[in-house]
């Protein structure tokens, strides 16, 4: 049966960190606009900031509607299931910022994740939660870990933060979602 928390308790917190991967979920305000669903698991790029703060960091890509639809209403939920030992499925429901790399508080939140930080970081997204739940898990299946895919973060790391910043300019959908809706800002914020 499914519990809800005041808090991301310390046993809470031990179970999203041992988890490789996350899924955030996001949508616009509009009824005929796309649901997005978003994979994340690069290690070490999701922080517990306090007990109902979360924040990863988000890196460039063929798309921002995450970050499209928090700059349209801040909407997000945040799940983590487990794929081995007990079954269990955590979200966080709540409301996001992104934190692009121009905002003074970019360096101090880009602090809380050691070295993760990388070359095509665009943002930080924070997530303050407004309802934390637990499920039951049954149908997840039981997957092995076997280790990190690399591929994004060599080919963002060939790239200088000018060609970063030229790469994302040119994405269709980094400036404005699929929808439509205001995305990474352009041109994209170089680093401090």
């Amino acid at each position: 049966m499914g519990k809800t928390y005041a808090r991301i308790d310390d046993r809470l917190r031990a179970f999203i960190e041992a988890q490789p991967v996350f899924f955030v979920a996001s949508a616009p305000l509009a009824g005929d606009g796309h649901v997005n669903v978003s994979p994340k698991g690069r290690s070490g790029t999701l922080a517990i900031l306090d007990e109902r703060t979360v924040a990863y960091l988000d890196f460039g890509g063929s798309h921002a509607e995450t970050i499209a639809h928090l700059r349209e209403n801040g909407r997000i939920t945040l799940m983590w299931c487990a794929f081995e030992g007990p079954p269990k499925i955590v979200r966080v429901h709540g409301t996001g910022e992104a934190v692009f790399r121009d905002d003074p508080r970019f360096s101090e939140l880009v602090a809380r994740f050691g070295d993760a930080d990388a070359a095509g970081l665009r943002a930080v997204v924070v997530v303050r939660a407004g309802l934390i739940s637990d499920t039951c898990g049954y149908a997840v299946p039981f997957m092995d870990y076997r280790e990190e895919r690399t591929l994004h973060e060599e080919f963002l790391g060939r790239k200088t933060d000018e060609e970063f910043a030229e790469y994302t300019n040119n994405k269709p959908y980094n400036g404005a979602s699929i929808d439509g809706l205001p995305a990474v800002p352009r041109p994209l914020p170089l680093r401090g």
